[in-house]
């Protein structure tokens, strides 16, 4: 019986240790395990934070390049307003210029027949005393 006694209190002892180790290893591994769930905190912070970042740069470079457009499509709107204005101007030119050409052609054409008449008058004049 004492060997009996003393193979259930052995094994008492060994499942103490192997208890006394299982407890060790179990508060080794909620030590990492607190340290990994800390480092993954800080690891979705950051990640989060990264995210934030890159949300607020894309939000800021999609606004610049609104901008840019708004700018181009202002230029764009402005220099085809001048080349209308430009176009009105060269039609209005033209128009005055080929009135004023009209007008010149029409006093030319006056003063040409009335000088071939004047001098058709002169030759008459002249062919007169010559046959008087």
């Amino acid at each position: 019986m004492n060997n009996r006694k003393q193979r259930i209190l052995n094994t008492i002892r060994n499942s103490e240790e192997l208890r006394g180790g299982a407890i060790e290893q179990l508060e080794k591994a909620k030590a990492r395990l607190r340290k990994v769930e800390i480092e993954a905190d800080q690891f979705r912070v950051n990640g989060y934070s990264e995210i934030e970042r890159e949300k607020l740069n894309l939000v800021n470079s999609t606004y610049k390049t609104l901008e840019q457009l708004e700018n181009y499509k202002n230029e764009t709107i402005q220099f085809e307003q001048q080349r209308a204005i430009n176009q009105v101007r060269q039609r209005i030119f033209q128009q005055a210029l080929q009135g004023a050409l009209g007008t010149l052609n029409s006093c030319l054409t006056t003063e040409l027949h009335l000088r071939t008449i004047s001098a058709n008058i002169g030759m008459l004049g002249s062919m007169k005393e010559i046959t008087d």
